[in-house]
């Protein structure tokens, strides 16, 4: 029956998401042009919210759960298993007041209206997955940036998606890139749980009337902890709230 249903709403869906990203596009351009960064930002987060939103056309359901006190007044690495592109607008979203930025590919700068404009002007770091050097060089700006404005940044340590919800082997890369110029930045894991469901049978249909959950988990103090223990602990964390120890 969810497939069933995914036949006839995800044209609504699609329709819904492609337009809020052409009607933000020359919105963003103008904050950026108008206000810098900080009026850029609010449209983006704003255009977010909306974009959660064309979820729930399909019946789907997002529940972002954060009982965590996180401070405000340093960087933060957010690190989270990825099951779909449905993870990223509910991140930007919730956890708007801590400047989440996101280490994409630099592919997805080209073409795609306000996301592409979002990533070249709006902070990420942009890889090129077949230049090591420029991908190391992006995230160490990126670290940068975390530490001169307190931003945060969220990594996908999995390296890929999950197609079926089940956590892959976490990697330490990027995170000792960040760790090792931001070393101040406080570590918070995120489980995703069932955005894998929502494209359980690929890009059409849509899966219908599925309950996708985002939890923040206890923060994790880097205190000279070797990288690879900490993501350890993060991966642990993630994957008792996700049921899978």
């Amino acid at each position: 029956m969810k497939k069933f249903l995914g036949y006839i709403l995800t044209p609504l869906h699609y329709l819904a998401f492609g337009l809020w990203l052409c009607i933000f596009h020359p919105i963003q351009w103008l904050g950026l042009r108008l206000g810098g960064y900080k009026a850029h930002k609010a449209v983006v987060d704003v255009m977010n919210w909306f974009l959660v939103s064309s979820y729930y056309l399909l019946g789907n359901r997002v529940t972002f759960t954060n009982k965590q006190i996180l401070p405000a007044n340093r960087p933060i690495l957010f690190l989270a298993n990825h099951q779909s592109m449905y993870d990223i607008p509910p991140i930007i979203w919730n956890m708007r007041k801590y400047h989440a930025k996101f280490i994409s590919k630099i592919e997805l700068t080209r073409g795609i209206p306000s996301i592409s404009f979002n990533l070249k002007h709006g902070g990420a770091a942009n890889i090129d997955r077949k230049d090591s050097k420029q991908a190391i060089s992006e995230i160490i700006k990126l670290a940068n940036r975390m530490k001169a404005d307190n931003w945060s940044a969220v990594i996908f340590p999995e390296g890929t998606r999950s197609k079926d919800g089940h956590l892959k082997t976490f990697h330490v890369g990027g995170i000792a890139t960040i760790l090792k110029k931001c070393p101040s930045a406080l570590l918070i894991p995120i489980a995703i749980d069932n955005s894998w469901r929502m494209v359980q049978y690929g890009a059409f249909p849509l899966s219908t009337f599925e309950r996708i959950t985002l939890n923040v988990l206890t923060p994790i103090e880097p205190n000279n902890i070797p990288v690879e223990q900490l993501v350890q602990m993060a991966e642990k964390e993630i994957k008792a709230a996700l049921g899978q120890i």
